[in-house]
């Protein structure tokens, strides 16, 4: 029987590591995507789709345009949650995948403003809430795969692997954009080259969409479905929790969010227009700060599932704090060398928080209604800090011509995530500092 039970047990391992694998590997490619429109818009679609602008309001309606990926965020948030909670979170997480997919092949072929005037930016925005809408349903739903395939004592080690996709999708982004920028004669790029990286999605999206099919569907929901427990309207029910908590929840996460655009995406545009550093530099910067941010995740949520998350993601959510107080100043210098620290410094701070958001917002709903909760939560709070972060960011520096005001926006928004944090844990029930009051397939109804 003990022979048996080791090989059930290592079976069960396999089979949770498999789907972590396959969830870590689509967020990956739909990151990809996400990313690189991020970094077309701070580089090139100023001038392929807004040329009659001057270069600082072309800029910013780029900037608007990527900004309307995460507007249409919340809305695959609530369409995706509420399937996902009523027919299962495998099929939504195919069609996710598939949405995000096609829509930057199709970017990839969009004539610019040259070619069909107004009609461009106005097709360029459109692919960009379907790429939105894509995913808004990815990011619960990966993380609740994995987290609710995980045994009980890794539950946020399981979480962090599709928060791991951020940063690889980041640096995969960067990659090939780099790579198809060097291979190209002078000029070509900016011109046409930037296409192939998109059009690469194809094979990308085929790729995922071939692991994701061999995913079995989360025990949890197995478990709704054969207790009779789904529901008709299961965001009515996630709003039980509470709306105090999932407003405390929603805040603890916008400063990670905040934070991680304007140093991914908003220096790509002022480091090279204001402070003249060249461009591939601040790609393989930020590329290699995201290679910090990924192989350190799995470290941090091992923190928390043994030690407890709240310390940590309070002790991160300072230290997030403290460095956006020199990132902007580093980066200003104008030294290659400090510029380089700065971003390494972001690569070490920035997952810290962003390992283990995840696995708490998940862990404020019961498992049948959490991928509708959960989803509110990241799409919303994703639209308030990174959203908003390059806007507001351009905005600032476009009004008075320094970074000054954008250090302080920092600084103001990661003391409202430390505030509401420190908030949020304290209404939590201190019997497991590893884990929310919910337990993970509490009914609904359950009230922190």
């Amino acid at each position: 029987m003990n022979t048996k039970s080791a090989a059930v047990a290592t079976g069960e391992a396999r089979a949770s590591r498999r789907v972590a694998s396959a969830m870590l590997i689509g967020t990956t490619l739909e990151w990809y995507d996400f990313f690189l429109y991020g970094t077309a818009a701070a580089l090139i679609f100023n001038k392929q789709f807004f040329p009659s602008l001057s270069p600082a309001a072309g800029t910013l309606a780029a900037f608007s345009t990527f900004a309307v990926g995460f507007v249409a965020r919340p809305l695959g948030g609530l369409v995706f949650g509420h399937y996902g909670d009523r027919i299962g979170r495998r099929n939504t997480l195919i069609v996710s995948l598939l949405m995000m997919g096609i829509a930057s092949t199709l970017i990839g072929v969009v004539p610019n403003y040259a070619s069909i005037g107004v009609w461009a930016p106005v097709l360029l925005v459109l692919l960009r809430v379907v790429q939105g809408i894509g995913l808004g349903g990815e990011g619960a739903g990966a993380t609740l795969m994995s987290m609710e395939h995980a045994p009980a004592n890794k539950r946020n080690l399981y979480a962090g692997f599709p928060q791991m996709g951020t940063p690889a999708g980041l640096v995969l982004a960067n990659v090939v954009f780099l790579t198809t920028n060097a291979f190209m004669p002078p000029g070509a790029f900016d011109a046409w080259g930037w296409r192939i990286p998109f059009l690469l999605s194809a094979v990308l999206v085929a790729v995922g969409l071939a692991i994701r099919l061999h995913v079995e569907e989360s025990p949890s929901f197995s478990r709704v479905v054969s207790q009779h427990g789904v529901q008709t309207f299961p965001l009515r029910e996630a709003m039980r929790v509470g709306v105090g908590r999932m407003a405390l929840t929603l805040g603890l996460m916008i400063a990670n969010s905040a934070v991680a655009y304007v140093f991914m995406v908003f220096t790509l545009s002022y480091g090279t227009k204001q402070l003249d550093y060249d461009r591939s530099f601040l790609i393989v910067c930020v590329s290699v700060a995201a290679v910090i941010w990924f192989t350190t995740i799995p470290f941090w949520t091992g923190v928390a599932d043994r030690s407890g998350r709240r310390v940590m993601f309070v002790g991160g959510s300072i230290a997030l704090l403290v460095w956006c107080l020199v990132f902007l100043p580093l980066l200003g210098t104008g030294s290659v060398v400090a510029a380089l620290i700065a971003f390494l410094g972001m690569g070490v701070i920035v997952p810290i928080t962003h390992s283990v958001q995840g696995a708490i917002i998940a862990d404020t709903f019961p498992a049948a209604v959490r991928y509708s909760g959960t989803s509110l939560i990241l799409q919303v709070g994703a639209i308030l800090g990174g959203g908003l972060a390059p806007i507001i960011s351009s905005a600032i520096v476009g009004e008075s011509g320094g970074v000054a005001g954008v250090t302080v926006y920092l600084v103001m928004v990661c003391l409202l995530s430390l505030g509401s944090a420190m908030a949020l844990f304290r209404r939590i029930e201190p019997t497991d500092s590893r884990a929310s009051s919910l337990p993970a397939d509490a009914p609904t109804g359950v009230r922190s």
